[in-house]
């Protein structure tokens, strides 16, 4: 069992408190972007509320300007002078930087007799008091505007960074001290931790050094039984070996008596081959002058199972595309000579290897509609009938000549539907 390592102070728990630490810290940023954003928003609004007083202030102040009596004196000099004495002895425009554009009209709504602090020279008449009845009662309107470099808004910009940096102070002061008093808190768990550890540091190194001596005796007694049963197993693998190098020379005894067996099997069937062999050919030596000797039943014998099956698994094994019916196999037989038997095969192999060399005469006609039957000729009167296969391309259905003819016909129109 390994031994523990102890703990000496080095190595500090997380301090707790840090996903939340990280969570202020992402707030703090986004209240200074709220901070910075709503003071932008309060200083725009702010000149445009200052704005919007000042201009009802100036507009009362200006139609009260505009009322005069026009029995002293000319009422466009008078409606001048008093205007001018508003707006140019305001402390907003003098000191403020505030820009106040008056517009004074007469009565008609279309003289103007005073516009933006540029007076302007009265209506000539010949009559003064038709005239100020024609310009009295006048109207006044009045545009007000801060200019963003004047003193009056530079003094709300600096009213309000400066709420904005007391503001940010007050809330980093107060967010260090809860970090203050987070990491306080940590170093206190830190050292209730660090005190924790050293406690169970030495429980565990008491606790292992009594787990090591019960080990060591247990461990003792297991590696005795462990070392007890590998001498078991390693004396039945000896024995296993023994056992095994006797089956593996009896094994080799038994295969050297089974190859001499088989050579002796082979040569014997090789043998029998030959002889059996050598009696086909008698067989048809003997049917070929038994077929001379009788020319006029050689049309109608009987072909014999035995050469029907020989010549048709020959045939099966030559011609891979091709089916044959016991039926065509035995015309094959009963062919009157071996040349015709041998243009026979020629035409089947062209039949087998490329059918568009092969010479196809026709469809067979006078059979009934549902067989679809080609004929192939050979020799001048040979014929293959043959027609598309089930499992291979060609199905060889009937080879025959002249003379059996009508026995290949009805025996193509017997066949069934596929």
């Amino acid at each position: 069992m390994g031994k523990s390592i102890p703990f000496n102070g080095t190595a500090l728990p997380p301090l707790p408190g840090r996903g939340g630490a990280t969570l202020d810290r992402l707030a703090s940023f986004r209240l200074t972007y709220v901070a910075i954003f709503g003071f932008i928003l309060l200083y725009v609004f702010t000149v445009k509320a200052v704005e919007q007083a000042l201009g009802t202030a100036f507009q009362a102040r200006i139609a009260e300007a505009v009322r005069i009596d026009p029995a002293t004196r000319d009422p466009v000099e008078q409606i001048h002078e008093r205007v001018d004495g508003v707006v140019r002895n305001s402390f907003w425009t003098r000191v403020g930087g505030v820009r106040v554009l008056p517009i004074v009209v007469a009565a008609d709504g279309m003289t103007p007799l005073y516009l933006g602090g540029r007076p302007i020279p009265a209506p000539i008449d010949s009559d003064a008091l038709d005239a100020s009845a024609r310009l009295l009662p006048t109207s006044a309107e009045v545009v007000v505007s801060i200019p963003h470099n004047s003193l009056t808004a530079n003094a709300i910009l600096v009213v309000y960074a400066a709420l904005l940096i007391q503001t940010l102070f007050l809330y980093e002061r107060r967010r260090s001290r809860l970090e203050e008093a987070r990491l306080a808190d940590a170093r206190a768990a830190r050292e209730e931790t660090a005190a924790r550890a050293a406690r169970i540091e030495t429980e565990l190194e008491a606790l292992s050094r009594q787990v090591d001596d019960r080990v060591e005796a247990e461990v003792a007694t297991e590696i005795e039984s462990v070392r007890r049963e590998r001498t078991r197993l390693q004396e039945e693998l000896a024995s296993l070996a023994r056992r095994e190098d006797a089956l593996r020379a009896q094994s080799g005894r038994l295969q050297e008596t089974i190859e001499s067996e088989r050579q002796t099997l082979e040569a014997m069937l090789d043998e029998a081959l030959g002889d059996l062999a050598r009696k086909d050919e008698e067989l048809r030596g003997l049917a070929d002058k038994l077929q001379r000797s009788t020319p006029g039943r050689s049309a109608t014998t009987t072909p014999r199972a035995r050469d029907v099956d020989l010549l048709g698994t020959r045939l099966r094994a030559l011609y891979k595309n091709l089916e044959f019916d016991e039926h065509a196999i035995r015309g094959l037989i009963g062919l009157a000579d071996e040349a015709m038997k041998l243009r026979a095969e020629e035409s089947i192999k062209r039949l087998d290897v490329d059918v568009e060399t092969a010479a196809v005469r026709r469809k067979v006609g006078g059979l009934p509609s549902h067989l679809t039957i080609f004929e192939l000729g050979f020799g001048g009167k040979g014929r293959v009938y043959y027609t598309s296969g089930s499992q291979r391309r060609f199905r060889v259905l009937a080879i025959g000549a002249k003379n059996s003819q009508k026995t290949d016909l009805e025996y193509l129109s017997r066949l069934p539907r596929e």
